[in-house]
Parts: structure tokens; sequence; C-alpha cells
């Protein structure tokens, strides 16, 4: 499709008029009784006008997909408005209670948003992601059509760490659905950026296998790059320093025939070359970059190559089109009253009534409505995800480990549920063996986009088995976790976008999920459900030393949005907890879940689990609902609550108190952050259920309390507010050191002979 460049023209215009007034609106004409900035960035929004237009008035599909630059959501937003996708009333509610949110939201805008973006590097970044789920569900499932997968990236965006692992993970560089458009403006939030070099973009892109497109220049620098003096000109605007670029924006034509010429060679050619031209031709040249030249993104998209991952790079101009064009702190700055007005005389248009659509009989009016025809979507068919087994009907029984119990849950349900089990897809960062996966992965192969051979499978000695195709359910990244959680975010997406929902189940170290808790943070709150499994945990991996023991994960749980937190015991606990997770996956009331598991191995004896098919079902739903009791005394004088690992020192506190003649109650917490909602709910402040408190902490039971877990004591220590009750909460609050368990629980003060000394310490 190739628009008349008037028309195109006019609707550029148009949106950059729009964008900017919405956030105007919400800065200088809405009520503010707060008195503080609402924000907006103006600047950067112009910056994205031209390409965001080329883009969508001229090249989007319906099948494609865009990430926007989160500072470019107003933009967005007035494009879908001239679509016809957005009603005028939510034009003056940018960043308001239930209005336009400050950056594009898949789940709280009220108009179409591919991807939502606001935290640095994470859109850009997602639909890689995207794209890989895409290609799963077409692979497993149903075809979900075609199309690019776009991110709109600020160049400052690229100074993310997490961008270039998602870059140069192999698995991207047979993506040829991925087209990346950097806006080059050379401004961070604080200044223009000194050292920002498109060659040394250009090359490690390159170097990643992707295909690199150049937009440097407009028309009217080219064609005066062919005149006498053009070679020197443009030699001289390609080698100068980005601060002196933005320093000639912000100069008068006389001024700019002072400083273009620069002192170097070429200067009198350069001189002689721009006094040709006039001021208005002068000052216009100076900001014809490419990335505002239609014709010249026209021919850069038409190059795409759809058989490689593609980066636009585009030059620009931050705040192109308005007064703070190319200031240094034009990043958050907004336009005056007085500036605002002006602007809109120069736009033919009314300062007072911001808001008007193309006539519909105009050019530009059934442009907008062709592409609005054009990138109409067929309606979602939504599927209604398989069903869970409540509980697979084993009793585990020996000695075992909550991590070994994950594997084999996962082989289960390949045997007992297997609508299920298709539905599972598993991610790991290179730990597949150390998180005893590999049973799970040799059932189910690896997921890649092409078949590949596999070297060793006629090797006798090789135990898993790496094989490698499109219909694979397991993903192996490399040691990359914010990868790992942003390719769960998309797989857990796949619901919403096409209709096929999935269980996404990623594993992990524990003690890195902090560095992949954003990303994840934000995969959840753009839709994507899926579950966390951070395994090893704790200072129970002794033998690693201090730097591989979490100490803050198992608070989550509680602090977490949109997340229910696990940590079991015991190995039926850990099933039942897996598969209440699976079942919240894949549907609209849904939500995504934290599983913390452990190499510890465990007397599952001690789990006394009740032979009586009631009781046995009353037992699993306490244990998705929180916590159970493990014993109970006749008069006991204290409650022990132990979690996860530390539940078999608590058992064997409470038999050395009785030796004393002090009874206990021993509590089995699976969930702090449930029984927290609970309390929470209880005292008005929740609509959780709050039954599960009744049941394992009853009144008539309202005695001291000792908690103690394998990670910080807070996480428990709201327990004992549950009835008032005097406390002491055990667990770790420093950093860890290496050593036997013995040795290192005795550090922290989370062994039997602490527990039983704290528990002393309340009675006596």
């Amino acid at each position: 499709m190739n628009s008349q460049p008037d028309t195109l023209r006019i609707i550029e215009e148009r949106v950059l008029w729009l964008s900017t007034a919405i956030i105007h609106h919400a800065n200088r004409v809405r009520p503010n009784t707060s008195g503080l900035k609402v924000g907006g960035h103006q600047a950067s929004c112009a910056s994205m006008v031209s390409i965001m237009t080329s883009l969508w008035f001229e090249h989007l599909r319906a099948g494609d997909r865009v990430s926007v630059k989160p500072h470019a959501s107003p933009v967005l937003h007035a494009i879908n408005y001239l679509l016809g996708e957005l009603d005028e009333r939510y034009l003056t509610t940018l960043r308001e209670y239930g209005g336009l949110q400050s950056y594009p939201s898949r789940t709280k805008d009220p108009d179409p948003v591919d991807y939502s973006t606001g935290s640095v590097g994470i859109g850009a970044t997602a639909p890689i992601w995207g794209s890989i789920a895409r290609r799963y569900v077409d692979a497993k499932f149903r075809s979900t059509g075609t199309g690019r997968q776009y991110s709109l990236v600020g160049d400052a965006e690229l100074d993310e760490g997490a961008v270039w692992e998602a870059i140069l993970d192999p698995t991207v560089r047979d993506l040829g659905e991925i087209v990346w458009i950097v806006d080059l403006n050379r401004q961070s939030l604080d200044r223009v950026v000194p050292q920002i070099a498109a060659g040394r973009l250009e090359s490690m892109f390159g170097a990643a296998g992707w295909q690199v497109l150049t937009v440097k220049f407009g028309a009217l620098l080219e064609d005066l790059f062919t005149h006498a003096g053009g070679d020197a000109l443009r030699e001289r605007i390609s080698s100068m320093p980005n601060p002196e670029y933005q320093r000639l924006l912000r100069c008068d034509a006389d001024e700019l025939r002072i400083r273009l010429p620069g002192d170097g060679a070429g200067t009198d050619e350069i001189a002689g070359l721009i006094a040709e031209l006039d001021d208005v031709t002068l000052t216009r040249a100076i900001r014809n970059l490419g990335g505002h030249d239609q014709e010249a993104l026209r021919k850069a998209f038409a190059q795409i190559d759809d058989a490689r991952p593609t980066v636009v790079i585009a030059y620009t101009i931050k705040g192109h089109g308005l007064p703070t064009e190319g200031h240094p702190q034009n990043h958050s700055s907004l336009l005056t009253v007085e500036q605002f007005d002006t602007l809109a005389t120069e736009m033919a248009m009314d300062a007072a009534h911001p808001w008007s659509r193309f006539a519909a009989d105009s050019e530009a009016g059934r442009l907008c409505a062709e592409t609005a025809q054009r990138l109409t979507r067929a309606p979602v068919e939504f599927r209604t995800p398989p069903e869970v087994p409540d509980d697979l009907g084993r009793t585990p029984s020996g000695t075992s480990t909550t991590q070994a119990a994950l594997g084999r849950a996962l082989l289960a349900l390949t045997r007992d549920a297997p609508a299920a089990a298709e539905r599972i897809v598993t991610v790991s960062p290179d730990v597949s063996s150390t998180t005893n996966l590999a049973g799970w992965l040799n059932k189910v192969e690896v997921w890649s986009s092409t078949e590949r051979r596999n070297w060793f499978d006629d090797d006798s000695e090789t135990i898993m088995h790496w094989r490698e195709k499109p219909t694979g359910q397991h993903m192996e990244l490399g040691i990359a976790e914010t990868n790992l959680v942003g390719l769960m975010g998309e797989l857990g997406a796949t619901w919403s976008r096409w209709g096929e929902p999935l269980f996404p189940i990623g594993v992990m170290y524990d003690p890195f999920v902090e560095r992949a808790l954003e990303p994840w943070s934000y995969g959840i709150y753009a839709g994507g459900q899926s579950i966390l499994v951070g395994t090893p945990s704790g200072v129970t991996l002794a033998a690693e030393g201090g730097a591989h023991q979490s100490i803050t994960t198992p608070s989550i749980g509680l602090e977490q949005p949109g997340c229910v937190g696990y940590e079991p015991a015991f190995v039926l606990d850990t099933e039942w907890t897996l598969l209440a997770a699976m079942r919240r996956l894949g549907r609209e009331d849904g939500g995504s879940a934290y599983l913390r598991l452990s190499t510890r191995p465990v007397d599952q004896s001690l789990a006394r689990v009740p032979d009586d098919p009631a009781a046995r079902e009353r037992r699993r739903r306490q244990v998705i609902a929180g916590a159970y009791a493990l014993r109970r005394a006749e008069s006991p004088a204290v409650t022990l609550v132990g979690m996860g690992a530390l539940v078999t020192e608590t058992l064997h506190a409470a038999d050395r108190l009785a030796d004393q003649g002090i009874p206990s109650d021993v509590i089995c917490v699976t969930s702090a952050g449930l029984l927290f909602e609970a309390l929470q709910a209880r005292r008005g402040l929740d609509d959780a259920p709050s039954w599960i408190l009744d049941q394992v902490f009853p009144a008539d039971r309202a005695i001291p309390m000792v908690t103690v877990l394998d990670g910080h004591p807070h996480t428990l220590s709201f327990l004992s507010g549950i009835h008032g009750v005097r406390g002491a909460a055990l667990g770790v609050s420093r950093f860890g050191q290496v050593g036997s368990l013995a040795d290192v629980y005795r550090h922290h003060g989370i062994d039997t002979d602490a527990i039983v000394r704290a528990a002393l310490d309340l009675v006596r």
C-alpha cells in the first residue's frame, strides 16, 4: 500500500497534535487538586509520530502485533482514536483513575494494546517471546495466522542488559517475524547522550544474526548531498558529536550558517552549499532525518527480510515539530499554554476543542477508514482449559524431596490426565537436569522451531535425551532468568491472544528468582498466567554457601499481586498445590503461582496423610488454602508453626517439648500469602475466604506461638496476630554460611534447639 504523501503527512500532523493535546489536557486543563505533576512525554511522543504513522497507515496487517515504547502511549491512543477504536471521552483521561494508563496496558487501557510496556526493556523483548508462543500454539494446537512482531524501542532502552540477553539467545535468530524499530533520538531522561554510536549498534545486531537497516537521512538532505559540497556536508553531520547536532536544532538560520560549516575539512564547501538555501529550507534540512521522512521509512520497511530478525535504526529528533524540539532537558517538559495555543494556530486546530477527527469524505478520513478495516482482527475463539485433577490418588512413602515431587507429578499427569499434560510447557535456564526435569523432558521432548538431530541418541550412557522438534513441550534458554520469565509471560497469555490456554511452568534456582521477579511481575500485570518454581531454595542449600542461599523469596506469595505462593513440606503437598496452581491458568479469572521447593530429603510418613477419603479431601483443601494441623495436643501450651524444609525440625521440637511435659500443636503452613489474605478478609480488608483460620487456628487454641521457616522470619510473624498471642518468629535474616545442614541451621537459629528454646521462653 502506498498512500498519497500529502494525505499521510496530514494524518501524521494530526497524530502529533492529538498526542500533544492528550498530555496537555491532563496537565494544563484538567483540574488537579493534589498539585502534583501529572506528567506525560510530549517530546518522546513527537519523535515516534512519523514512524508510527507510517507503520499503522501503510504497513501493518491484522495479524501483526506491536509493542509500543512506554512514553509513546499517547501516540498509540491518538492513532486508535482516528481509527475509531477509542471513544473521545477517554482523550481527557490520561493518567486519570479509570482512564488512559501512563504506559500501554493490555489489561487496563480501553483501546487495543498488543503488549503492555512501561518497565524499560521488558516491552521491547516481549514480542520475541510472543513470537515463540505463537509458533508453539501453531505447532501443537491450531494455526494463529501469520504476522510480524514489531517492537518500537527507545534508544536508551538498549542500555538494558536484558535486551541483549534476548537478542543474543540462539533461538531468536530463527524468528524472521521479529522487527525492531529503534527510535534513535540520542536523548535520555537527563541529557543528550554523548556516546550513542549507531555503527556500534549495527555491528552488535549484525553479529547476532539480525538484518540491520539504517534510516539516517530524509529526502531533502539526501538531495543536498548530491550537490557541490554535499559530500562534505554529509561527513560533517555524520561525524559531529550528538550534543553538537542537538544544539543546531536550537539555532535559527543565521546561527546555522555560522555553526554548521564547522572549522574542519570541507568548511568552505559546506558554507557555499548552504548559502544557496533560503532560511526555511536550511532549518528544514537540519531536521530532515530519516525517522521523520515517510519515503525513507517506506523504503526501509520494504527491505525487511522475513527470514531473520530485523532491526530498523531510525534517526529521529526528540520533540520533532514541537517548540521543545531538540532541547537537552525536554524529556518530561510540557508545552506552556502559550506554546500550545501557538501550535494550534500553526496546525489550524482549535485549542479549546482539540479532538476533531477527519471528515469521512476527506482523503485522510478515507485512509483512516481503510486502515481500520485492514487492521480488523477476527474475534478470538476461546477454548476452555482441560480439566486438571484435584488429586493424583497416590500416598507417597519413604524419603523424598519436594523438588523431585515436581518432576514425578508432571510425568504422572501424562498418564492420568493426558489432556491437561498436553497443555503443559516447561521452561528452564539450563538447569533441567539439576531441577529433576530429566524424566519429563525425555517423555515430552524439547521444543525447537525446526527439528534437529540428537547426536547422542545412540549413546547408552546418556540418560537425558535432547530430542528437539516443534512439537516438544520443554523449552530451555541460556542462563538468563529475565528471558525465561519473559517467555513464561507470553506463553501464559496465549489464552487471551489466540484462545488457546497453556500451562507454563518455569523452573530456576530459587536464589535467582529475585533477578527475574520484575519481568515476571510485569508479565502477570500484562495478563500472563504461569507457575514459577524456585528450587533448590534457602539456607538448606548449605553446601553452596551464602551466595546461593535465598532469604527473602518466601514472602513473594505475600507481596506479589496476581500470584499465590506455596512452600510445601511434603511430596503430596507439592502435588496438590501444583495441581491447584494449574487449575488457575488459562482463564479470565485465573492467576499465577510461585512454588518454593527444596532438595532436602524428608520422611514422608511425617505427613500422616489420612486414610479416610473424606479426611484426605479435607487435608487437601486445607493444603491449597494455606495450612493444616500436623498434630493436635489435648491441652496444648504452645503452637509450633513450620513451613517447607523446617517442618522436620518443628516436629522434632514438639517431641522434645512433650518429653518435658509441654504439649504442643504443630501446624504446617503451605501458603503464607493465602493465610494473610484470610486474616485481612476477617478484618474487612479483603474479600478472600477466611474459613482456613477457623479450622487451623481456632480461637479456643489461642496460645503462644513459635513460627519457623528457611527464609526471612517476617513471612510468618503475622500469624501470632490472628488471636493476639505472644509469639516468636524464627528464620533467616543474615547472609548464609557454607557448611553442613546442622551447622547452618544452628548458625541461623532455626534448628530444633532454637525452636525448643523459643517455646520455653514463651511458656515459662
